[in-house]
């Protein structure tokens, strides 16, 4: 039995408030997939970045170096010029065309020299089914691109394109290494305007963020990187990188302010989330060796729960899978999470998070009401 999924749309930032002066909340959009329009020195729709980083060889055929350098940590700014020498080439634009002709602009990056790309589902799932999808290299060189395979839980997908050139290769730095305040370099082509660097810093990590998916599911960008490089339309699926030229992540989504009407204003605000490059390039070598990606399994679905005042006051487990990782921990239709590894729970988002960090056989505590009484359970999870 599948687990729950919310509605997609907006939600305001994780642990934040209403936004000050005005009040208004954050919303949080995917970077969608837009042709650039500039008009009138105005540019319109924007797309989120995402980056990798090299060093040994790892599941998707990347390189890794283990880390994403102390030195970069430390320094004030990384030297944009040289990291946008080193990895522009490994950058690439990705333009799709759907099956009922609409066109779309995203990033992405080579993880293999024998062709092979990292970029966002969102950004060629309209072309998934009888569309057309072609890379643009930074000298300018377009290509075909096939679909390898994708994954609109984790919001990737692997592209492939045939060449006899050994391809420039995004190296993978380790993005659990990464600390909140080091500098990183976005590449990208926001707004359809290739080979495009911004420069920042990690202003956060560890950021669960709802965004839609398809077929009007939603899904949780888990762990995510927070960074303030400015990340827009056109971005999304491009490299997050280190001041070594090492993907971190790939910008994936951005936050932004909702205008007069309500409805999603601007490009970025200095608010943008990527993809840790950790999952990215697990995500990408599973898909590439044609295995299924396989998830933490909790077996159970749940719903919120509003007490009468319309305060969150936890999860009321609807149904349990016979059988299932939570019907061994004794979790009982009825019953009323209240705590997951002793955090408050509120809405489906950990839960979803928690299938996408943890891995089938560890273990997980909850606190649960039944019968006006207070219980604990550690479930071990499965596979699904």
């Amino acid at each position: 039995m599948s687990e729950p999924s919310e509605t997609p749309g907006t939600a305001a930032a994780p642990g934040s408030g209403p936004l000050q002066p005005d009040r208004r909340r954050l919303r949080w959009l995917l970077g969608l997939t837009v042709v650039a329009a500039l008009v009138l020195g105005a540019a319109g729709g924007a797309v989120a970045g995402l980056s990798l980083h090299s060093g040994r060889t790892n599941a998707a055929g990347a390189t890794s170096g283990g880390g994403s350098g102390t030195a970069a940590a430390t320094s004030k700014s990384c030297d944009a010029v040289s990291v946008a020498q080193s990895v522009l080439p490994s950058v690439v634009t990705v333009s799709t065309v759907s099956a009922a002709g609409e066109s779309g602009v995203g990033s992405g990056e080579v993880i293999r020299a024998d062709g092979y790309i990292v970029t966002n589902n969102h950004v060629i799932s309209s072309a998934a089914s009888g569309g057309q999808i072609s890379v643009t290299f930074s000298d300018g060189t377009t290509l075909p691109a096939e679909l390898t395979g994708r994954d609109p839980r984790s919001d990737l997908a692997v592209l492939k394109v045939s060449t006899s050139r050994h391809l420039p290769v995004i190296s993978l730095a380790d993005s659990d290494k990464v600390v909140v305040g080091q500098p990183v370099v976005a590449l990208g082509a926001p707004l359809g305007l290739s080979s495009t660097v911004t420069a920042g810093i990690v202003s956060a990590l560890d950021r669960n963020v709802p965004v839609p998916s398809d077929a009007g599911s939603s899904t949780v960008l888990a762990g995510a990187i927070q960074t303030d490089a400015a990340i827009n339309p056109g971005n999304s699926g491009g490299a997050l990188v280190d001041c070594d030229g090492h993907l971190v992540g790939v910008n994936t989504a951005i936050a932004t302010v909702p205008n007069a009407a309500g409805q999603a204003g601007g490009g970025s605000v200095g608010i943008g989330f990527a993809v840790p490059s950790n999952l990215a390039a697990h995500v990408a070598g599973q898909i590439i060796a044609g295995q299924p990606i396989g998830y933490a399994y909790l077996g159970f679905q749940a719903a919120p729960v509003m007490s009468q005042a319309g305060e969150p006051v936890g999860l009321f487990v609807q149904a349990v899978t016979a059988g299932g990782p939570a019907d061994s921990a004794g979790l009982r239709t009825g019953d009323l999470i209240t705590h997951i590894e002793g955090n408050p729970v509120h809405d489906l988002n950990p839960l979803m998070a928690l299938m996408t960090t943890k891995s089938p056989g560890d273990r997980v505590s909850l606190q649960y009401v039944r019968d006006g009484a207070t219980h604990q359970t550690t479930i071990t999870l499965g596979t699904q």
